[in-house]
């Protein structure tokens, strides 16, 4: 029997800078605990939804990567939504979701969106980091139109709607009943792995990469693989899909066990914060490997002996070799894209391949309007991220997963091998990223100040450099605008 609840109405104050960045609010969790703060930017959420959906009676999904205070944040969504008059959640058993698997199950459910709790790749525990983000229907992030909305409404917040007496069994799979003051609220807990299996048995043939590890004809032995989940949300699925599914070894899975602070170590799926996989991989017992981050969406692809392939390579790669996979085969390919700091290996595929191309700011949200329009099918950032529009993010097992098809339409071949022919055909590009972590405001900005004035300078372009007795020139340097081709939004200053 459900049992009737009340609605009470708590009154709060505004927070500053409670505004959210390309992936959501992301600020530390000793922020996000103090009172009201996640319920302002909760409330916010929502407001900002009902002013242009109809929030009552609709369904939204709620998960995140199992980082500290998700439990928590989960619950205070729940008492907030039936406040709101939602009508239905679909939560992961224990809060736990990966940001592609929340984007699918608002798609297959149809859901008015979706609220994940991650800070990504950043450190987690109580003196690490949080995040809230919203996602729309389509899947993907919120544009910067919605999320300017939200961070208008939390600069005037004055009150909350919550039901304080509202508890979620986060544990218990099935649905949960509640009445909300005459209105039913629904809660259903469920699997957080099983509806992304599914797809990813739609997109993959599971039995030849499965003949691929086991060694089986056309391939003449073991290929050997091995998978870091970092301790993030994706260890339930790489267990699921490589080990269960594909039948790697249960040994093949590092840090497979989601934890809140994800080992006191960086969820970070790079050289330097994945170290234990790069040791791994160099040792030259593994053919493949292939680390995640903490909410899922990131990626990094090694090969033997420790061969790191490049985000901008793995794009281009898969981008090449794409009649290989059986999604692209059934669905055509309509067009690429990268990033603005992506290397662009990318371009010459597409060139090569007479395929639209586009050039984007950062943001997964601008990738999504060109595949809503049917113009985009594959694109890619350099901070580790690679997707197709399978869903409206990226996807760092499906990245995993699409390197496995690739290698075994190609007996024999080696991550190395398949690189270096990619190479061979279409030239090699290089970039270079560096992290700056915990800067101070002011010296950032003015960096970026004399940046930019370097950028504007007359003698610039053209300029050269001498290194190594070779000659390089400054083709190109400037301050990055981007016209979205299908809503004409502009998003400029993105250097």
């Amino acid at each position: 029997m459900a049992e009737a609840l009340k609605i009470v109405t708590v009154p709060t104050k505004p927070f500053e800078g409670q505004k959210p960045g390309t992936s959501g609010l992301r600020k530390t969790v000793k922020e996000f605990q103090k009172p009201n703060y996640t319920e302002n930017f909760v409330h916010a959420i929502l407001a900002a939804v009902a002013s242009v959906d109809k929030l009552e009676k609709s369904v939204l999904v709620v998960g995140g990567d199992g980082r500290f205070f998700c439990p928590e944040a989960v619950q205070i969504i729940a008492r907030m939504s039936a406040a709101h008059k939602v009508g239905k959640l679909l939560i992961g058993q224990r809060g736990i979701f990966s940001t592609p698997a929340v984007s699918h199950l608002i798609r297959k459910n149809t859901a008015l969106g979706g609220i994940i709790l991650t800070a990504s790749h950043n450190p987690g525990g109580p003196d690490a980091d949080f995040g809230i983000k919203y996602n729309i229907s389509n899947g993907g992030p919120a544009p910067d139109g919605f999320t300017n909305k939200i961070f208008e409404l939390t600069k005037s917040i004055t009150e909350y709607r919550t039901v304080p007496n509202l508890k979620i069994d986060l544990e218990k799979l099935g649905l949960q009943k509640f009445v909300v003051e005459g209105n039913a609220f629904e809660v259903e807990i469920i699997d957080s792995v099983t509806d992304y299996v599914l797809l990813m048995k739609q997109i993959f043939d599971f039995d030849a990469i499965k003949k691929l590890i086991a060694g089986q004809a056309p391939h003449k032995k073991p290929f050997n693989v091995v998978f870091d989940a970092l301790h993030g949300v994706t260890g339930p699925y790489v267990k699921k899909i490589f080990c269960e599914e594909l039948g790697a070894s249960n040994d093949s899975a590092l840090n497979a066990t989601p934890l809140p602070d994800f080992g006191g170590e960086h969820p970070d799926p790079n050289l330097t914060y994945a170290h234990k996989l790069v040791s791994v991989m160099k040792e030259g017992k593994h053919d493949f490997g292939a680390a995640f981050d903490g909410d899922g969406d990131r990626n990094m692809i090694l090969g033997k002996n420790g061969f790191f392939v490049t985000p901008s390579d793995s794009l281009a790669v898969i981008a090449a070799q794409s009649n290989l996979i059986p999604y692209f085969k059934q669905n055509g390919v309509k067009g690429f894209a990268r990033s603005m700091p992506t290397a662009g290996a990318i371009d010459r595929v597409a060139k090569e391949m007479g395929k639209e191309f586009f050039e984007v700011p950062t943001g997964w949200k601008y990738f999504g309007n060109l595949m809503d329009a049917n113009r985009l099918s594959l694109c890619g950032e350099e901070s580790f991220g690679t997707g197709s529009d399978h869903i409206r993010e990226k996807d760092g097992v499906w990245t995993a997963l699409a390197w496995l098809q690739i290698l075994a339409a190609q007996p024999d071949i080696s991550v190395e091998q398949l690189v270096t022919k990619h190479w061979e055909k279409y030239g090699r590009n290089f970039f270079t990223r560096y992290d700056y972590e915990n800067c101070e405001d002011a010296a950032a900005k003015k960096m970026m100040e004399q940046l930019t004035n370097l950028l504007n300078a007359p003698d610039t372009v053209g300029k050269e450099f001498l290194d190594g007795g070779r000659t390089f020139k400054i083709s190109k340097a400037d301050n990055f605008s981007y016209k979205d081709p299908v809503d004409n939004s502009l998003a400029e200053n993105q250097v």
